[in-house]
């Protein structure tokens, strides 16, 4: 069974920076794909960024993209979530989900998940 823990939220003003960790445990992290999703109030949970194992590809959404990356790092077994210039809009409650796959590549849905985190909150304000 996969366990995965969020880290990294919190308040920022925007044009500030964060960077989100999810730190993945209980099993071989071989063939997984890592999605991490944002749910702001009263909206439904969106895919922001993917990043797959092997082989190594990435995809970010299209409202993020050139202020967010995510990465991978084997050795801790940790994607990372950088995000950048941040915007009010950008608030939620940031999830992580994972799941087993060697034939899909990115971007993966909300349906397509096996695992989840906690989550961890978001706040962009002046």
């Amino acid at each position: 069974q996969l366990q995965l823990a969020e880290s990294g939220g919190g308040s920022v003003q925007p044009g500030g920076s964060l960077r989100l960790a999810c730190a993945a445990s209980g099993v071989a992290i071989d063939y997984w794909i890592f999605t991490w999703f944002r749910q702001a109030p009263g909206k439904a949970r969106e895919a922001v960024a993917c990043i797959s194992t092997v082989p190594r590809s990435t995809d970010i959404a299209d409202s993020v993209k050139g202020r967010f990356t995510i990465s991978w790092d084997q050795a801790k077994s940790t994607a990372y979530l950088q995000m950048n210039n941040l915007k009010p809009e950008d608030t939620g409650v940031y999830y992580c989900g994972s799941e087993s796959n060697y034939v899909d590549s990115c971007p993966r849905g909300v349906r397509d998940m096996d695992y989840w985190g906690r989550g961890t909150s978001v706040t962009v304000s002046p």
